[in-house]
């Protein structure tokens, strides 16, 4: 069972990576100030919803020590990359109004990062296990305020191979995580009642196979804020390949690592193309804390904005896999123009600061933001 459920655990695709700690590395996380709602777009904060993002951190941590006492952390979820690689990040030439907003500028063109991944909390699993896989993308060279201070460049979004998560309310999330980090095989067997029947229903059709990172479809699977004042609306995003693509199909007996040889494989031959879609909430009933339920394209259409094109190039090196090790991608490295929405967002705003920390500190690692140069 937590073989099952464990790469759901952060589902967003790259925080970090399990003695307890006598006094968790929290300071700087603790003294951070929890998000604000946004109640024009629908959000509102659960009964002590703070308070229960505080002890969740503490678990992760208390968790993330004990599993990497020696060698390297990794990061709790996502631990697995099958690459970082080189892209542009570029914008339509057109845009309608609405959606031109934030880095969405007409014909601009970003450098940009994109890490793939396989979202088990065991990096040492084969790729031909059913999972969820991610996709972060850091884009480079945003100018303007940010929602963190600790990127001042960057804008990261966090997308998976699933369009919904398993859990909306921190009650829920906090029993999972205290069943998940529990050495009772009694409290492994209570995961499906702290999910719920939706909750594990979705936290198992997560779980697929793909042949190639470059050939899935990805999900935001929770909503963002699309521009400022009172035009801002809530918006999901969508990754998928662009038309030109031929659909592999998984290999019959494939490597272990066979994700990271066909993205290799891949990008050694020819550039890759993929396209950037948001989906804008066309009503009220689409609920921004509701990351369980689905919006149906057929009454909420995405629409391309950007086409992101991954050059040809050789990533797997050994200066390159330490510099994707070393990144941290976050929802909230972003600017106030797409703002994270809902509980979910809020709780990783607090905990993936806390989890980077943590795994750089372990490491003896600096914190780094790639810049356009990199």
């Amino acid at each position: 069972m937590k073989k099952i459920l464990q790469p759901m655990l952060m589902i967003n695709i790259c925080t970090v990576a399990h003695a307890a700690p006598a006094n968790p590395t929290s300071n700087s996380s603790r003294d951070m100030a929890y998000s604000t709602v946004d109640t024009h777009l629908g959000e509102a904060l659960y009964p002590d919803e703070e308070a229960m993002t505080v002890k969740i951190a503490d678990l992760i941590e208390t968790s993330i020590r004990k599993q990497y006492q020696s060698g390297m952390a990794l990061r709790d979820a996502h631990p697995k990359a099958h690459g970082c690689v080189k892209a542009e990040f570029k914008i339509n030439d057109e845009l309608p109004q609405k959606l031109a907003q934030g880095i969405f500028v007409q014909g601009k063109t970003y450098p940009a990062w994109i890490r793939f991944s396989n979202a088990s909390s065991d990096a040492t699993q084969a790729d031909s296990k059913k999972d969820a896989r991610g996709m972060a993308i850091k884009v480079l060279g945003i100018s303007g305020p940010k929602l963190l201070d600790n990127e001042h460049s960057t804008q990261d979004f966090i997308l998976i191979n699933h369009p919904v998560f398993f859990v909306n309310s921190p009650v829920r999330y906090m029993s999972f995580i205290k069943d998940m980090n529990s050495d009772g095989f009694v409290k492994k067997l209570h995961i499906p009642f702290s999910l719920g029947a939706k909750g594990t229903w979705i936290a198992l059709n997560s779980r697929s196979r793909i042949a190639n990172p470059l050939h899935a479809r990805y999900w935001s699977m929770v909503p963002y804020q699309l521009g400022l004042g009172p035009d801002r609306q809530a918006v999901k995003y969508s990754v998928q390949p662009c038309s030109t693509y031929k659909k592999e199909a998984v290999p019959v007996s494939p490597a272990h690592d066979f994700l990271r040889e066909s993205l290799r494989n891949s990008l050694q031959k020819n550039d890759a193309c993929m396209e950037f879609l948001i989906q804008p909430r066309t009503s009220n009933t689409m609920s921004v804390e509701d990351s369980m339920t689905e919006w149906k394209e057929n009454k909420a259409p995405f629409y391309k904005v950007a086409t992101i094109r991954i050059p040809q190039q050789f990533f797997d090196t050994p200066d390159q896999n330490r510099f994707c090790e070393n990144l941290s991608f976050s929802p909230w490295h972003s600017i106030p123009e797409h703002k994270p929405l809902g509980a979910v967002n809020r709780m990783r705003k607090f905990i993936y600061e806390r989890i980077s920390k943590v795994r750089h500190e372990m490491n003896d690692t600096p914190r780094i933001e790639p810049n356009i140069k990199d």
